[in-house]
């Protein structure tokens, strides 16, 4: 069971697809070398999905190891952006909505009217 998204300094999702065959040592060596960020950066939690997308993967430093975490929805498919060069910074609501198999990133476009007058 995941914490409480609060429990966590920073949330990151790696666009596109990741080879989830890759383990602790592998993600890691993503959050480094492709994304340029520290793996090792307590409370930092990185997810990432392979080309299915009905399952992910995660990676967090606790400070005397890693732990991986994993998840596969059985019905379904996350919703997750495809430029495989960035990683996306969620907030505790889109973690939320993660981790529940809904979409992270609102398809809904916020309309700001003209005034007629």
């Amino acid at each position: 069971m995941f914490k409480d998204p609060g429990e966590y300094k920073k949330i990151y999702l790696a666009c596109g697809y990741t080879d989830l065959r890759f383990g602790i040592d592998g993600l890691a060596q993503q959050v480094q070398c492709v994304f340029d960020l520290d793996p090792f950066d307590e409370g930092t939690l990185f997810f990432f999905t392979g080309r299915k997308k009905d399952r992910i993967k995660g990676l967090l430093w606790e400070g005397d190891g890693f732990l991986m975490l994993y998840k596969r929805l059985e019905n379904g498919r996350f919703q997750w952006p495809k430029n495989s060069e960035e990683m996306a910074h969620l907030t505790p609501e889109q973690f939320q909505r993660l981790v529940s198999g809904l979409s992270v990133f609102s398809t809904i476009e916020k309309v700001h009217p003209k005034y007629v007058g």
